[in-house]
């Protein structure tokens, strides 16, 4: 039985791509063997790896002048890759502050280049996102790094920030639940295991001109250059991740592509914000006005209860609904793969526990 699951990261993916995968496990396209036993440099895998960026690059709409990379150690090794590639040393590089994502970025940022906060939301407990007018960016930055929905806290920006400097973003729990304008972007990363597949990998999507130029001392592969050049195969890539992340880029094509998992996306993160605001029983702390789509924290009136309604949703098939332990509560992840259908039991669950809790 398939329970509905609501993890944050690894999160649920596609049934129909699992048992693909499921189907292929030990004999891939007739080869005898596991897509995990033959070589990332045969041509079949080629093929998969090479078929994979074309698919993402139709999805994303991806200008030609990116290069595509799919690279390991996740999203946190982008934290110090993007640092080593897009930042001289001595330079100062630009971060807005929005919550624990930013700030684990600003961190490792900082053993590399002088880290400016040109905009931080401490202040309101990071449930808000600082106004445009109020920030403070540094003449000739580098880049400035900001995380377009922040997936502890459910804080997501609701537009994308104009500046001249190049915009460097964490996409790890937006990337490909809706239509984005890549040109507007120097370098997009987003790690797999939200809306792109298994963890193990990372994509990063980043401007032509702004690779080649990593500071001495840059690992080869965290040298975009040095990735790029070899086709993500410059070390063993986590092939098992790879060809599912191509499983789900076919899959995203065969149901409408990325206009209709926005339509999908927005009707799931309404109704569970309408069933919250309109309980009388749940909080959710986040600004209205930067409410995420994928990440919906929720409150209880008494955190005594917290514990009843973890177990009885447990008993529903309702999984993974404890809040990260940085602000506790709750916290639903909404990603392509989470039907509406899940989020319909989860609402109806939620209105029962607080008929009978309140």
């Amino acid at each position: 039985m398939r329970v509905f699951n609501f993890a944050a990261g690894p999160a649920a993916l596609p049934l129909e791509v699992l048992e693909q995968a499921r189907d292929e496990m030990t004999d891939w396209r007739g080869s005898g063997m596991s897509v995990m036993e033959i070589s990332h440099r045969s041509k079949p895998f080629i093929d998969v790896a090479e078929q994979a960026e074309a698919d993402l690059r139709e999805l994303l709409a991806i200008p030609g002048n990116y290069r595509v990379l799919f690279m390991q150690g996740g999203a946190t090794g982008q934290f110090a890759a993007i640092p080593m590639n897009l930042a001289p040393a001595g330079s100062s590089v630009d971060y807005l502050n929005t919550g624990a994502w930013s700030k684990k970025a600003i961190g490792e940022a900082r053993h590399y280049c002088n880290v400016n906060i040109a905009a931080d939301a401490a202040g309101s407990n990071y449930t808000t996102v600082p106004a445009r007018g109020e920030w403070k960016l540094t003449p000739g930055a580098a880049y400035l790094h900001y995380t377009p929905n922040e997936t502890i806290g459910g804080v997501e920006f609701a537009f994308v920030p104009q500046v001249d400097a190049p915009l460097v973003a964490d996409m790890s729990s937006t990337i490909l639940s809706r239509p984005i304008d890549v040109s507007r972007f120097g370098l997009i990363y987003a790690g797999a295991q939200k809306n792109i597949g298994p963890s193990g990998l990372c994509v990063v999507i980043v401007r032509e001109e702004l690779i080649g130029q990593a500071r001495a001392g840059t690992p080869s592969v965290w040298n975009y250059k040095a990735v790029a050049d070899d086709g993500s195969m410059l070390n063993t890539p986590p092939t098992f991740a790879w060809y599912f992340a191509g499983l789900v880029f076919k899959w995203l094509k065969r149901h409408g592509g990325l206009a209709a998992m926005a339509e999908r996306n927005r009707a799931k993160a309404q109704l569970l914000y309408a069933t919250i605001d309109q309980s009388g029983f749940y909080r959710n702390p986040v600004d209205p006005a930067c409410r995420s789509w994928m990440n919906v924290p929720f409150i209880l009136p008494d955190a005594a209860l917290d514990k009843a309604f973890l177990a009885g949703a447990d008993s529903a098939g309702l999984m993974n609904l404890k809040g990260h332990r940085l602000v506790g509560g709750m916290r639903a992840s909404l990603y392509n793969a989470t039907s509406i259908e899940a989020v319909r039991a989860l609402s109806e669950f939620m209105l029962e526990f607080a008929r009978r809790h309140g």
